[in-house]
């Protein structure tokens, strides 16, 4: 019975989150007041491949339709790196969110910094969308104006405040990763829109058939590279001491502490992402007419999606927080003084400090490798375009993040009914054999 209701409670979370979801495909729909939509959406079929088209993919169309959604998860990501570069150099900050309730305040002062920059962001397009027209002439605002450029941002606040508030509800009452699900489900949500373009395209003569195949299997082995990357972990052996605990004997067996390959999984080109777009954001705040337009407008043209200098430095983004964010998940020194505890060492090395550094050795090898293989998979789109001339409907990141999100939720429902489980079977041995809980 006890398993049956579990398994009851786990369908409550996964229709609580499929729930809150299908209100932010919903929310998705609203459209920002003062807006043509029409000419604004000629407008982004123009903007393909650019840094727009980035975000848009990551809204799941809200940008495109700029809808009170548009702005998305953003800026709450943006100021989530943001504090968390700041817990490392500065040590207030790092004691901060070393106490009880010191992430909750950390948490607290990262929503403030998300309205600040919803502020800035929402002002930024509402002052370029002033300036935009369609390829038909026609404006894409209807009456431009501070009145307009207020809505818009209180509008476009509201709405990255809503989505932020329904990612923290998934995590917490549903399962998985709240904000990462919004995310997948924004790619997933353009998915069958990117297979009506396909058809289209096969049917207008654009695209033949063996380049179709071509690009299926390229998709399918992107899909089994990433599921056998992820999945992939190194085992570190960990002997546990003999110790006596009320006269029974405790440990002596070797076990191993699992390390995945790819630590910091989908959140580099995430990271990534967010901060290439702040020279885009910044230009929309430049006059039209200033000489420092040209000045951003070729920043903003050296920076466009699949050009040499954007894909090193999203490379190299990508590498800083692949190490960064490793030692967020990854903390080797409480690993180290854990195992310490417990009676447990790595054979060969000392336990405390020299286990420490063992570990920082594994965890710098395998972020490497991960980097680099979160590298190729975001940068494999970027080549198919720009030297084989291929269409290819998903990018490399959101190829990433829906495999890598997907694996994820599956394996905390899988956790949530082992974990069940096991607590299930304590209580049915304890409760025949009078073993009581330490």
């Amino acid at each position: 019975m006890t398993t049956l209701s579990k398994l009851e409670e786990l369908k409550k979370k996964v229709f609580f989150t499929i729930l809150m979801l299908g209100v932010y495909r919903v929310a998705t729909q609203v459209p920002t007041p003062g807006i043509d939509g029409a000419a604004l959406q000629s407008f982004f079929q123009g903007m393909k491949g650019s840094i727009f088209s980035v975000f848009n993919t990551f809204s799941g169309g809200a940008l495109e339709r700029f809808s009170v959604l548009a702005l998305g998860i953003m800026p709450y990501i943006t100021s989530s790196i943001i504090f968390s570069l700041l817990s490392y150099s500065i040590p207030a900050l790092g004691e901060l969110q070393k106490e009880g309730d010191g992430h909750k305040k950390i948490a607290q002062y990262t929503r403030y910094a998300t309205v600040l920059l919803c502020f800035f962001q929402g002002y930024g397009l509402s002052v370029g969308l002033e300036s935009i027209k369609s390829p038909n002439g026609l404006p894409v605002v209807i009456d431009p104006g501070y009145a307009f450029r207020f809505l818009t941002v209180i509008s476009l606040t509201a709405g990255t405040m809503f989505v932020m508030w329904l990612g923290e509800q998934i995590t917490e009452r549903g399962i998985g990763n709240g904000i990462s699900l919004i995310i997948f489900a924004g790619i997933a949500a353009g998915i069958p829109r990117g297979l009506g373009d396909t058809l289209n395209l096969l049917q207008n003569g654009e695209l033949n058939a063996v380049t179709l195949l071509a690009v299926l299997a390229i998709m399918l082995a992107s899909f089994w590279f990433i599921i056998y990357v992820e999945r992939g972990f190194r085992k570190v052996p960990v002997q546990y001491a003999k110790r006596v605990v009320n006269n029974r004997v405790f440990g002596g067996q070797s076990s191993h502490l699992p390390i995945k390959v790819n630590i910091s999984g989908v959140m580099p080109p995430i990271f990534a992402s967010a901060l290439l777009g702040f020279p885009t954001t910044i230009s929309q705040f430049v006059p039209q007419n200033s000489p420092a337009k040209v000045y951003f407008s070729q920043i903003e043209q050296l920076f466009y999606p699949g050009r040499m200098l954007y894909n090193l430095t999203f490379i190299a983004l990508i590498v800083f927080f692949a190490y960064f964010y490793s030692t967020i998940q990854f903390k080797t020194e409480d690993v180290s003084e854990s195992l310490k505890k417990n009676g447990g060492f790595i054979p060969g090395i000392r336990p405390g400090e020299q286990t420490a550094q063992f570990l920082d050795n594994v965890v710098n090898r395998l972020t490497l490798v991960g980097a680099i293989y979160v590298s190729a998979i975001c940068l494999l789109p970027a080549v198919l375009f720009n030297y084989a001339k291929v269409p290819f409907y998903f990018g490399g990141t959101s190829l990433l993040i829906l495999v890598g999100v997907a694996i994820d939720t599956m394996a905390q429902a899988e956790s949530f009914m082992i974990s069940q489980r096991l607590d299930t079977a304590y209580k049915v041995k304890g409760k025949y054999s009078g073993a009581k809980r330490f």
